[in-house]
């Protein structure tokens, strides 16, 4: 496997660099984890890069669970970071788990100060739900399945009313400016002259990327078409290091109702005693887990995978659990299944596992920098530790407010002469033309299929590798379009990591490795350089077998990573 470090991250230590730069602080994406951050960061001036309008095609907005914070009676932080390194399947890091739970409370606390209208009961206190592998009611919810876009409507709210924050709205990044081995600036383009082959360079003392996770890379996500992980291959073509790129969460009940992309069936669902059926009505995991509906989401999603590949289908049902109150308690689920024909009172709501959530990212330390100088990383595009190899629900939300908060602390620790006015102005420049559209979306969904047969909920060495192989191939055949040279250098980035890790572990799973190996539960790292070396060792050992060697090679040593 790649080399593995428990901490990837080397501290710049000089911020004298910094307050020579010209520029402002610039936040790429306009999710929770940079809106958090454009407003901790107040008043110094940042410019916030959204690819959309603020509140479309953000993950946040659809996020229908909450966020985990030990706030209820019973619970402790301690309680909450040993729930996180259980779910995590031994690649936790637990000094970091403990530091996102004890500082919770904290950012709950911030949040209602910006307007977030966290459900209480009579007395004050909050309504608290139960998700899968927490051992406490601490999920903090809004409307009990719409906090994503409740908190989403607040922060936007604010951010729109603090003159410290300037908006670019429409643009998306596509490269970031890097002098002497520092980031120092981004490449944007406007969606609407994306084949124009016109740049626009924005001049940055700090950057720091929000930008979400990779769902559309899959065919079948939950996440928005913008999370394709092009930050992921920017910053790798930076030098960063990508930590976990293997670990990949698969929800296992998004509506299965043909949707792009898949409306989500909340774990708050089964949290409240919602079962998983099959076509007859048996309960198919039981016998899998023995906390069955309410299992780690990797192996509900294996569970439901399973029956699916038998040729049987899946259901969520609710009716007994839930029944007739179930418009009042989860109104986001109901209008998506109202939309789709299904009434969830009184019929099962049929389900398939779906990208959800990607644990690996840009390799981060706890104030969330890089290993690459001038470049922060917060949320989903992020690997912190946290999560390890299998997400704790709703803990996600949770790690974008606690990291946004301590990068926000660490760029102005960095910054001795804050500006008082926006210093970056955006300069247009000529860029290579892009391909053709229709070959554009071609190539598109070619990698998508190709991520969702090989790279997902179960894989095995042969479909790694010809995935990575293959997606070399597309890569020379689109050579000048940078979205699709992000896009498919971000698939690279995970097919590449799940080849190197021989093992099943969390989100991770190799049919021809089912089991975990001891030795390998550690958080893994890698680089551009790694997976650049991995493919060319692939492709010489295929240059000198025959096709039917080819065709066999899971018992050739000379194609083991």
């Amino acid at each position: 496997m790649a080399k593995r470090r428990r901490n990837s991250v080397t501290r710049d230590t000089a911020p004298a660099d910094a307050t020579a730069l010209r520029g402002d602080i610039v936040i790429v994406g306009a999710g929770l984890a940079g809106l958090f951050t454009a407003l901790k960061l107040a008043p110094m001036p940042v410019t916030v890069v959204a690819a959309a309008p603020l509140g479309q095609g953000a993950s946040s907005v659809w996020a229908q669970g909450g966020i985990a914070a030990a706030v209820g009676e019973g619970d402790a932080p301690e309680v909450h970071a040993e729930d996180t390194i259980a779910a995590g399947a031994g690649t936790v890091d637990p000094a970091i788990a403990r530091m996102v739970a004890d500082e919770a409370p904290k950012r709950i606390a911030d949040l209602l100060r910006f307007g977030v209208p966290f459900d209480r009961d009579e007395d004050g206190h909050y309504v608290l739900s139960r998700e899968a592998a927490h051992s406490r009611k601490r999920v903090v919810r809004v409307a009990g399945d719409r906090a994503g876009a409740a908190i989403m409507q607040a922060l936007i709210a604010r951010v729109r009313a603090t003159p410290s924050i300037r908006l670019l709205e429409g643009y998306e990044a596509e490269d970031l400016i890097v002098e002497d081995g520092r980031v120092n600036g981004v490449r944007l383009i406007r969606d609407a002259t994306r084949n124009s082959g016109r740049y626009e360079l924005l001049p940055a003392r700090s950057v720091v990327l929000a930008t979400g996770g990779i769902g559309a890379l899959f065919r079948v996500t939950t996440n928005p078409a913008y999370a394709r992980g092009e930050a992921l291959a920017f910053a790798a073509r930076a030098g960063a290091v990508i930590a976990d790129a293997e670990f990949v969460q698969f929800h296992p009940t998004a509506l299965d109702v043909g949707l792009e992309p898949a409306p989500l069936a909340s774990e708050a669902l089964r949290g409240e005693g919602a079962t998983l059926v099959d076509e007859s009505g048996r309960r198919f995991m039981i016998g899998v887990h023995p906390d069955a509906e309410l299992a780690p989401r990797d192996i509900v999603a294996r569970a439901v995978a399973s029956e699916i590949a038998a040729g049987r289908r899946a259901f969520l049902d609710c009716r007994a659990a839930i029944g007739a109150a179930f418009p009042d308690r989860f109104p986001t689920v109901y209008a998506h299944c109202c939309t789709s024909g299904i009434d969830p009172v009184s019929e099962p709501i049929p389900i398939a596992p779906a990208e959800h959530y990607h644990m690996g990212g840009i390799a981060t330390d706890a104030d969330g920098r890089t290993s690459v100088p001038g470049l922060w990383a917060i949320g989903e595009v992020s690997s912190t530790g946290l999560h390890g190899a299998n997400r704790l629900a709703s803990n996600s939300l949770l790690e974008a407010v606690v990291f946004a908060a301590r990068a926000a602390e660490d760029i102005t620790r960095t910054v001795t002469d804050p500006a008082t006015v926006f210093a970056a102005e955006l300069r247009s420049i000529e860029g290579p033309a892009q391909i053709d559209q229709h070959l554009r979306q071609e190539a598109i969904a070619e990698i998508r299929d190709l991520m969702s047969a090989e790279v997902g909920v179960v894989r095995d060495r042969r479909g790694l590798q010809r995935a990575l192989l293959r997606l070399v191939e597309i890569n020379e055949a689109a050579a000048g379009d940078t979205q699709l040279a992000n896009m498919i250098l971000a698939a690279r980035l995970v097919t590449a990591a799940a080849l190197l890790r021989q093992e099943s572990r969390g989100g991770h799973y190799r049919s021809d490795h089912p089991e975990a190996v001891p030795a390998l539960a550690q958080r893994s790292a890698l680089t551009l350089r790694d997976v650049e070396r991995l493919e060319n060792r692939i492709a010489s050992a295929l240059l000198a077998r025959s096709a039917e060697s080819w065709l066999s090679f899971d018992a050739d040593p000379a194609f083991a990573p």
